[in-house]
């Protein structure tokens, strides 16, 4: 673990310290990870080829979303999946959001 310090000036130093190296966890002396072509360093796989659809709605609907989830056994996606599907369908559009697996 490492110890933390108040003086900038004993951090420095215990960076330079080899044995400081030593203490620090393995994936902060990795180097980065050049992201892929055209990608930033945040790309998940999962989402290639998929756009966020976002909205803004009191708190009490994020809340009522995750319990419904929760007592359905599913995800808050799955189910604006459906209830978009559901709009779609109401409106006369064909039913294109994909359910099952959208990650």
């Amino acid at each position: 673990m490492i110890k933390r310090t108040a003086d900038l000036r004993q951090a420095m130093q215990s960076k330079a310290d080899p044995a400081a190296v030593l203490r620090e966890p393995a994936a902060a002396r990795l180097p980065p990870v050049a992201p892929e072509e055209g990608r930033g360093p945040y790309f998940r796989p999962g989402r290639d080829g998929k756009s966020n659809v976002t909205g803004y709605f009191p708190p009490e609907v994020k809340k009522q979303l995750r319990i419904l989830a929760a007592e359905r056994s599913t995800t808050i996606q799955e189910l604006l999946a459906e209830a978009l599907n559901d709009l779609f369908a109401k409106h006369g559009k064909p039913e294109i959001v994909p359910l099952g697996g959208t990650s």
